[in-house]
């Protein structure tokens, strides 16, 4: 079949294999061109590794540091007739690399909320690995099974309190109007915390320090990102925000849990990129759109692979991480620069429907959304016959 963009709102429901791959072995490129990381790991798990963030976490531990990576996913597969998503192909195409450096990867796709993928995990961590030195958490999902109530959570984007009306960009009709959302209720805040707080996170690293695989001075780390003024309202003072407060809380509980193996937990500030899950939130696809432009002026835009990067080489693995008064690792220091915020409210204050293409990158915005699902990448035959089916070993 001729594989084409399927876009429904702010969801691609189709991806393309060449393109995916063509995305891993870009980001796969660059980690091996910065050269080895000094003092990095060497068996890492990576939950939620198939795109974003995640992937790029298991990019640079293996192609950046030489290490044994598991990781944990939740995928769907290719039929001879739909594609599969971005994610299986993403971490088919690890695979083949690894495979070609001779590289240990192993990938189980299941639900990483439920006990019996913690239960599995542990099992392959046994066999293959031994013990882990670095488990990164870096699960992103709109809902969640309790796996001892059974009971499932729903998270809410919505501000806590009052309503919140902002300037927000509908990417289909491209019309710039006012968007109010409600305040969230208790129930919804405490779902949502359920959700996307630091529980689950909790409960892997008790799994995994009870079933004793994790190596002396073990790091963990979970990603978050707070934003500054212009996105507060929806990820500070908001359900969000409250999730974000129970990461920090799980931190502090799981560095007490570590100290036993001279292990960390941290939680990682990143940046704001464009993910399927930023489009589908109030604000974020004209931030992103203005921060794009003026961090690629400014000379400092990043993507994941850049941002992991710097998050192994200046944080995890640096005798001076960078830290904030919290404790927790910073690699969102050149967004919330503040020349670079400044220059984004400007823009915030200034830009409308007219002027949304001269004032802001849009377009890259928009490019880079669909590389997400493997559209758009130069060298690429989009035109070409492809088989929605690929070759995998996991």
């Amino acid at each position: 079949m001729i594989i084409k963009p399927k876009v429904r709102g702010f969801i691609c429901i189709n991806a393309h294999p060449q393109g995916c791959a063509a995305n891993v072995a870009e980001q796969i490129a660059y980690t091996q061109a910065k050269g080895p990381v000094a003092g990095g790991p060497k068996n890492v798990l990576v939950l939620g590794c198939s795109t974003g963030y995640g992937l790029a976490s298991r990019i640079t531990a293996a192609f950046g540091s030489g290490a044994r990576t598991l990781g944990v996913c939740f995928e769907k597969p290719p039929t001879e007739t739909k594609t599969a998503s971005a994610g299986y192909y993403n971490t088919a195409a690890f695979h083949a690399e690894a495979e070609a450096a001779g590289l240990y990867a192993q990938t189980i796709n299941g639900d990483a909320f439920s006990q019996a993928c913690k239960e599995q995990v542990v099992e392959k961590i046994r066999q293959d690995m031994g013990k882990v030195d670095l488990v990164v958490y870096s699960l992103a999902a709109p809902r969640r099974t309790d796996p001892v109530s059974g009971e499932v959570y729903s998270s809410v984007l919505k501000p806590i309190g009052n309503a919140y009306t902002a300037k927000n960009l509908n990417t289909d009709t491209l019309k710039i109007a006012d968007i109010t959302i409600e305040p969230a209720s208790d129930e919804e805040i405490a779902a949502t915390v359920k959700v996307m707080g630091g529980e689950d996170w909790e409960l892997w690293m008790q799994a995994l320090a009870e079933a004793d695989v994790l190596a002396d001075a073990c790091q963990t780390v979970a990603y978050t990102y707070l934003g500054d003024k212009l996105t507060w309202p929806i990820y500070g003072h908001a359900t969000i925000g409250k999730a974000k407060e129970d990461l920090d809380r799980a931190s502090r509980a799981i560095q007490s849990q570590l100290k036993l193996i001279q292990g960390d937990a941290r939680v990682a500030v990143l940046k704001a990129l464009v993910t399927q899950a930023s489009s589908a939130i109030p604000v974020m696809p004209l931030y992103l759109s203005i921060l794009i432009r003026v961090m690629t002026e400014e000379g400092s835009e990043e993507g994941c692979i850049e941002q992991i990067q710097r998050l192994y080489t200046e944080c995890l693995y640096n005798d001076e991480p960078r830290l904030d008064d919290k404790g927790r690792f910073r690699v969102d220091d050149r967004e919330l620069n503040p020349a670079v915020q400044a220059r984004v409210e400007k823009i915030w204050d200034q830009v409308t429907e007219e002027n949304l293409f001269e004032l802001t990158a849009f377009k890259t915005y928009q490019s880079e959304f669909l590389k997400l699902f493997g559209f758009g990448v130069e060298g690429v035959d989009y035109d070409a016959e492809t088989s929605p089916l690929v070759n995998h070993n996991f």
